[in-house]
């Protein structure tokens, strides 16, 4: 019967994102538009054109950003192990080990085992190199939705 209630909660979730966010992505024939590329006169005409762009394909852009996400991470599988590991431990000792347990002659509390988790997978995502990973999402983002949004002229609706 949990099943049921986590599937309920995930439609319930998924509508509202679709009523929500969802609702505001753009055609992809609108989004790439070669035809409405063209350099801007100055910074100014760049600005106004980013602004009005990242306001009007927002919905869009946050894709682009998920999807460099999800190329960051199958790139960078040591980090993926490591999320994994950090993520599938975490939810193990919570939903498993709720209350001490002896082994071996010994009580081991829910405590030391997120220590040893910790322990075990903070070096090993040191070594997977987030923050790296972070800027480089962070840049490559920046430049890609920079170059789309000051390049493209707004559409006559503007």
């Amino acid at each position: 019967m949990e099943v049921v209630g986590h599937l309920n909660n995930l439609q319930e979730y998924a509508k509202s994102l679709k009523d929500t966010r969802l609702s505001t992505i753009r055609h992809p024939g609108e989004f790439f538009d070669y035809q409405r590329i063209s350099r801007p006169k100055d910074t100014q005409e760049y600005l106004k054109r980013a602004s009005y762009n990242v306001r009007y394909f927002s919905a869009n852009y946050a894709i682009v950003v998920a999807l460099l996400a999800v190329y960051s991470l199958i790139t960078n599988p040591l980090l993926l192990l490591a999320l994994g590991f950090l993520i599938g431990g975490f939810m193990s000792i919570n939903r498993f080990v709720a209350e001490p347990i002896e082994f071996n002659g010994k009580v081991i509390t829910p405590q030391n085992l997120y220590v040893g988790l910790f322990v075990i997978g903070i070096p090993l995502l040191w070594f997977a190199a987030p923050i790296s990973t972070f800027f480089w999402l962070v840049g490559s983002s920046g430049c890609l939705i920079g170059a789309h949004a000051g390049l493209l002229e707004p559409g006559v609706e503007s």
